[in-house]
């Protein structure tokens, strides 16, 4: 089988790696692209997420959100329900079957919110590898919960204290490990974004979502949604989505990044939605970054930890360059605000990232019609943002209960 080497997206993407890896590379392109000619590679995968991680995961009519703003009718894809409590089982299971499929005994992964780290130590522990997860300092103290339970399900978790100390860290030092272990190790990239394979890799795991997602609004309305909106790190939950209706040209999508403190601050993480992102190539690829007039990596800031990563996916670089995707940002505020909606209208929790996509469809469904249908990706819950939740929402009975635990722990000791 011949090897598809350095494929691009439009003008982004590539395979942008030390020669160290380049044999590695080869090795897994190859694997993925046999896999993905292989119908029962796909089947086998379809069948692990169907009794292992609880798929399809339901649409969800949320009837009264729909009521309460008065324009569109909203549908919710929960991902939530997933296994593990987020769309990152999907990617994780079909790395780990393609790992096994390699003969690797040990995988290796970043995480920045923790969802991937959690999935990925989940799949080791199912698949008896053994695992290291590497995380940035500051994403470690906010997503305290998340390491606890990687721990727990047996990986190492490696905390990275360099550069800002949040996801792009984590991925540059992941790179390093692979590099000295290459032999006998798979790196789980999490999210569509690295040298090719990993884009277009994680982005064809990830459809099991989009043709769901498609299925299901077919099978109850009868016809396509206006709008599909969700929110957008790196890119694996939007193009798991997008992709069941990437073809349908009537469908508007709709990207929804992380405007932080506003656009205007400097304080965010929108790489398109923005006028700071510029084309660069970093991290094995090219796509757009968020960067200075120098061309130096910019600071990132984002209320969720899983939005905060300063490039985006080649894929949705291009699609954004074609004006088949929309992108927006949402301000760390109208996040809280969408959450707290979420909560008291329809007693979901969607994960501070998923709360993106809210916000943005909240905003923009009262001035629809009636007849217009939305679709909503909850990539995630937000049982692990519960710390970043309760400060944000000045919650003075949880920070006396913090207290209270601390106390007893030191009085304990």
């Amino acid at each position: 089988m011949e090897i598809h080497r350095q494929k691009y997206f439009g003008k982004f993407g590539g395979m942008y790696v030390p020669s160290i890896l380049e044999t590695t590379f080869d090795e897994l392109t190859q694997a993925y692209q046999e896999a993905r000619s292989d119908p029962a590679f796909w089947d086998g995968f379809a069948q692990y997420m169907r009794s292992y991680s609880g798929r399809p995961t339901p649409l969800t009519f949320a009837e009264n959100l729909t009521g309460y703003l008065g324009g569109a009718k909203i549908y919710i894809k929960r991902e939530d329900l997933n296994h593990t409590g987020a769309h990152k089982i999907n990617n994780v299971i079909g790395q780990g079957l393609l790992a096994k499929r390699m003969g690797k005994k040990r995988v290796i992964a970043e995480t920045g919110a923790g969802q991937h780290g959690v999935a990925t130590a989940t799949m080791a522990a199912k698949f008896g590898f053994e695992c290291e997860i590497y995380m940035g300092e500051v994403d470690v103290k906010r997503q305290r919960p998340n390491v606890f339970w990687m721990e727990k399900l047996g990986a190492k978790v490696n905390v990275v204290k360099d550069g800002t100390r949040t996801l792009k860290d984590a991925i540059n030092a992941t790179f390093r490990d692979w590099a000295y272990s290459m032999e006998t190790t798979h790196y789980v990239l999490g999210t569509a974004c690295g040298p090719y394979p990993f884009p277009e890799m994680v982005a064809w795991f990830q459809s099991i979502v989009g043709k769901e997602a498609k299925k299901q609004i077919l099978d109850v309305e009868d016809r396509l949604p206006n709008h599909v909106y969700a929110c957008v790190g790196g890119g694996s939950n939007s193009l798991g989505i997008f992709s069941g209706f990437m073809d349908d040209k009537d469908v508007e999508l709709v990207g929804v990044e992380a405007g932080g403190l506003g656009l205007d601050t400097g304080k965010h993480a929108a790489r398109l939605a923005s006028k700071d992102g510029k084309i660069g190539i970093a991290e094995g690829m090219k796509t757009v970054f968020l960067q200075t007039e120098e061309g130096q990596m910019m600071e990132t800031h984002s209320i969720s930890a899983g939005l905060d990563y300063v490039g985006i996916s080649p894929i949705l670089a291009d699609l954004h360059e074609r004006k088949r995707i929309r992108f927006e940002a949402a301000t760390d505020d109208e996040v809280v605000e969408a959450l707290r909606l979420a909560l008291r209208k329809e007693g979901i929790v969607p994960a501070l990232e998923s709360a993106h996509a809210f916000a943005q469809a909240f905003k923009e469904a009262p001035r629809m019609g009636k007849d217009e249908i939305i679709v909503i990706n909850q990539s995630g819950r937000g049982d692990k943002d519960i710390f970043t939740v309760a400060d944000a929402l000045k919650d003075r009975a949880w920070e006396d209960f913090i207290i209270q635990k601390a106390e007893e722990y030191r009085a304990g000791r």
